[in-house]
């Protein structure tokens, strides 16, 4: 993966942690590359 490519991950990374609040960020390896980032994310009813 070109570090192009993986400043753009990281930076769509970063992203998403800063928008989630409960939930989990998963991250999808195809032959030895990040090919998806998945956020589910949860809602919490008090």
């Amino acid at each position: 993966m070109a570090d192009e490519q993986l400043d753009e991950v990281f930076v769509k990374l970063k992203d998403m942690l800063h928008s989630l609040k409960y939930g989990s960020i998963t991250i999808i390896v195809q032959d030895g590359k990040i090919i998806q980032l998945e956020k589910q994310e949860k809602v919490r009813i008090k």
